[in-house]
């Protein structure tokens, strides 16, 4: 199966939305990825018009909706792992609101990364963050079959946070939860953290990776720092990966054009390595 590229919409920063998948559509990528900040503060906030709107776009300019990711970032009053029983209850509430924006939006993936709204709380234990995250997101299960919607866990690496810094974290979560539309997310910048070679981690996690982003751990895009991006795609091809290859990167220094132009570039050339 040929590789499927996307991009996620924040490098485009103050680009109108129809120029932005226009671009995007002309360098190659077939996939939008949306943070969901870039649209409102919320979903209550983006009404089903919008949405309709939205997608609509993203669809004309020859794009698939992939999903949603940055799922709590500029968000105030929710947490993965507090002691909070109400805090932890909203976040619930709040995700079940993310997926029903994820579908009407033409999506099937949300990405929970967000750092510092799962991060530890001061007395708590792993053993008590693990319980707490894993009853927030049981709570969603329902609601992600009805829209028919996943959540792929995202590890970070530790200078982003404390909780969920491996795969093997993250999976240990997955299976507290133990349903299948709760699955792993791998990431090139997080995975340079891991112990074992980034091509490793894929083949050792394969079987609940659901989504893939590729960048730098300079935070630039894919083959625009020091990772090899050969060995990587050749394990996605080794475990038969089907799923999106998605841009993410978070500096936006060297511009949108040769971000968005050189990232693709680079994926590419990387194939033939």
């Amino acid at each position: 199966m040929p590789r499927r590229y996307a991009i996620c919409n924040e490098t485009f920063q103050d680009w109108t939305l129809d120029r932005a998948t226009a671009y995007a559509k002309a360098a190659g990528y077939t996939g939008w990825e949306v943070a969901p900040f870039m649209l409102a503060s919320g979903p209550r906030q983006f009404s089903k018009s919008q949405r309709d709107d939205y997608r609509d776009t993203v669809v004309s300019a020859g794009l698939e909706l992939v999903g949603l990711h940055w799922l709590l970032a500029k968000t105030e009053g929710f947490h993965l792992t507090t002691l909070d029983e109400n805090v932890r209850r909203r976040t619930s509430d709040y995700f079940a609101e993310l997926a029903e924006w994820c579908s009407d939006l033409g999506g099937d993936v949300m990405v929970l990364g967000s750092p510092g709204q799962r991060n530890l709380t001061e007395g708590q234990s792993m053993d008590q963050a693990m319980q707490n995250a894993a009853e927030v997101l049981a709570a969603v299960v329902p609601v992600l079959h009805q829209y028919g919607v996943r959540i792929a866990l995202e590890p970070l690496g530790p200078a982003e946070g404390n909780f969920l810094n491996t795969a093997a974290e993250a999976r240990r979560l997955q299976s507290m939860i133990a349903s299948p539309l709760i699955g792993l997310h791998l990431d090139v910048k997080a995975m340079s953290t891991e112990q074992v070679p980034i091509d490793q981690v894929i083949r050792d996690n394969a079987d609940w990776m659901i989504h893939f982003h590729a960048n730098d751990p300079n935070l630039l895009g894919p083959g625009m720092g020091d990772v090899e991006f050969g060995p990587i795609f050749a394990a996605l091809d080794q475990v038969g990966y089907e799923g999106w290859v998605s841009v993410e990167v978070f500096d936006y220094a060297p511009g949108v054009e040769r971000l968005v132009t050189e990232s693709m570039q680079n994926m590419i050339a990387a194939q033939t390595t």
